[in-house]
């Protein structure tokens, strides 16, 4: 089985980013959103948001992932549960080009969501609105610079996404015509919980497959997340925007 540092850290995660599910199933809970909603869930990783969507709000959702070892550990949590969840790997935004206007997407740490590399967070945002139903709602949840980072760390950090604080996220949806409903940041140790999660969960495997042809690039992935996070801890947080369109 092929496998890589993020199917090994969010396969010990419930959510694959630093927010509780209960968090998000709050959030969730206040669009009054309940069965035969048409909902997507965007970057889905371990698919636990997604099965939670159809089986906790009777949602039709299409979970979407680009990463297929990612995607293989999505449909086996997918089909554990027993859910009514369709996985589509492939682009985010090919894959909601392709499915009409939504009532809800969901979009927790996603890459390239609008297909053009690394989206502004204005650019982002103004695409995910063209995809979801007049009045629709986007669940929205990214790092959020608590604090202005150095340059080196803003610049690793931002390799795949740019980022912004939490002033800034909100600016940004706002400017693409989302009403920002509600909104919150992660506390410290919700995302120290995990970060420390995802780390052990690597190392732990490291220590039981020290011969894995894929060894070697976990730990360099392992050791490179442990140090940007570490360093970053003063600057990084992760925020939970629930926006209506």
């Amino acid at each position: 089985m092929s496998t890589s540092y993020n199917r090994i850290a969010y396969e010990a995660l419930e959510v694959c980013n630093g927010v509780t599910m209960t968090a998000v199933e709050g959030a969730v809970a206040r669009t009054g959103l309940g069965a035969g909603a048409t909902a997507a869930d965007v970057g889905t990783g371990n698919a636990g948001v997604a099965i939670r969507l159809a089986q906790g709000l009777g949602a039709a959702v299409t979970a979407i992932e680009y990463d297929p070892v990612m995607a293989d550990l999505a449909r086996e949590r997918i089909a554990e549960a027993g859910a009514d969840v369709i996985l589509a790997v492939g682009a985010a935004a090919d894959v909601l080009a392709d499915l009409p206007p939504l009532d809800l997407i969901t979009a927790l740490g996603t890459t390239n969501v609008n297909g053009e590399g690394r989206p502004t967070p204005e650019a982002g945002f103004a695409f995910l609105k063209t995809r979801l139903k007049p009045g629709g709602w986007l669940l929205w949840g990214d790092l959020v610079w608590i604090a202005e980072p150095p340059g080196p760390l803003r610049q690793i950090a931002e390799a795949t996404n740019q980022y912004t604080d939490d002033t800034g996220w909100k600016t940004a949806a706002q400017s693409a015509g989302f009403e920002v409903v509600w909104s919150e940041v992660s506390p410290q140790a919700v995302f120290d919980a995990y970060a420390t999660a995802a780390d052990r969960a690597a190392r732990d495997w490291l220590a039981a497959h020290p011969g894995a042809p894929q060894a070697g690039a976990v730990q360099t992935s392992a050791d490179r997340v442990k140090m940007v996070l570490e360093f970053g801890r003063p600057f990084i947080g992760f925020g939970l925007y629930l926006l209506r369109a």
